[in-house]
């Protein structure tokens, strides 16, 4: 009865179940982090982003009363609203701290020296003295207050164009760009005839080569850091764009070759030999037949590289520098962390920002992911 067709065992039930979690694990804080990017810092201080579209009841900054004084029968007033903006209603208020909520709206509180008063739900507020108020410490207002859900585009416009610690994200998103693009597309050129020659041209020592690609995919590439840096300061390169992306191109080839050359072996031999037949050369060859057929496999290594590029820290710190002129995303934001540690709408909008590229390539490309991946394990 247990394999009865059209029955899933418990096994595949639990596949299912973990792979739903893992897909929440990861969706709910990036939704979390979109939705926070866009709240005020009150809101973010006050509520999680699920509650995002509820109104909030919070306790709010102490605010001192002031205005113009006007006198009416006898008595000196002054009248103001503690929310110009509108849209907060006051549920208590206080004039201390040890008893913020002291008084419902509307009350009227009595206060030393026969001064009075009064805070109505929209805010509005009324003091009143027997005396000027001219030379007197006009009292604080706490105020606990329900307030609307607030969203604003101020987030987007302040990471992107105004100068956060030293440096606007938008000037670390080109510099991060500059540097990710070609150390994709680099790699990707020389793996690609590399992959070809080890999977199909004969020449002595090709398995030896194969070992040794293997064997630097185990390679950590903090090893290779220092004495990389010297060598580029003894040929002349130094630190810059070229230093970086060959650095990336170096770190990359290892799981490229390795990549794309299981792909290639899993190709049809008689495609190739019908083509070496007909006279095609082994450019020829690896152009229009080998290239086009193998994109699946590059598809999913430019995604890898992409991905990885996109968000190093250690290796743009190692090889590009720490200027303005030259910080990534990845550093502009532990300077952000540094600096404007309590700004969260600033951090969310600006590692919200950081991770759109790498989601509009992921969903672009994923399709291929699993196909350049197990291409070449079966036969």
């Amino acid at each position: 009865m247990e394999n009865i067709a059209g029955q899933k065992s418990g096994l595949s039930w639990a596949v299912q179940i973990s792979t739903i979690l893992l897909v929440l694990l990861w969706v709910l804080p990036t939704f979390g982090l979109f939705v926070s990017s866009f709240r005020t810092t009150d809101q973010i201080s006050t509520s999680g982003w699920w509650r995002a579209l509820s109104t909030q009841e919070r306790q709010l900054p102490p605010i001192r009363v002031e205005g113009t004084e006007t006198q009416k029968d006898g008595l000196f007033v002054i009248d103001g609203t503690l929310f110009p903006k509108g849209g907060t209603t006051v549920s208590a208020w206080g004039t201390s701290s040890k008893e913020p909520t002291a008084y419902e709206a509307g009350a009227t509180a009595e206060l030393n020296d026969g001064v009075t008063l009064s805070v109505k739900e929209d805010g509005t507020f009324t003091l009143t003295s027997p005396t000027s108020t001219a030379d007197m410490r006009l009292p604080r207002i706490f105020t606990t207050a329900s307030a609307p859900p607030e969203f604003t585009l101020n987030n987007y416009s302040n990471v992107i164009f105004s100068p956060l610690a030293g440096q606007s994200i938008g000037q670390a998103f080109l510099n991060t760009a500059t540097v990710a693009i070609p150390a994709t597309i680099i790699p990707i050129l020389i793996a690609a005839f590399a992959a070809y020659a080890l999977a199909w041209m004969e020449f002595p020592g090709r398995a030896l080569l194969v070992a040794a690609v293997v064997a630097l995919l185990v390679v950590p590439l903090q090893l290779a850091l220092s004495p990389l840096l010297q060598f580029h300061n003894w040929i002349g390169i130094g630190k810059g764009y070229l230093g970086i992306w060959l650095a990336h191109t170096g770190f990359g080839l290892p799981l490229a070759i390795y990549l794309l050359r299981n792909y290639m072996v899993g190709l049809p031999r008689d495609i190739i030999e019908n083509a070496r037949v007909d006279g095609a050369t082994e450019f020829q060859i690896f152009t229009k037949i080998i290239l086009p057929l193998s994109f699946p496999a590059l598809a999913s290594f430019a995604i890898f590289q992409f991905l990885w590029t996109w968000n190093d820290l250690l290796v743009a710190l190692v090889f590009l520098g720490t200027g303005n002129d030259q910080q990534v995303l990845t550093a502009n934001l532990v300077n952000l962390m540094g600096s404007r540690g309590g700004d969260w709408e600033i951090l969310a909008t600006s590692a919200f920002v950081s991770i759109l590229v790498p989601l509009i390539v992921f969903f672009s490309l994923q399709r291929f992911l699993v196909r350049g991946l197990l291409a070449g394990s079966v036969k």
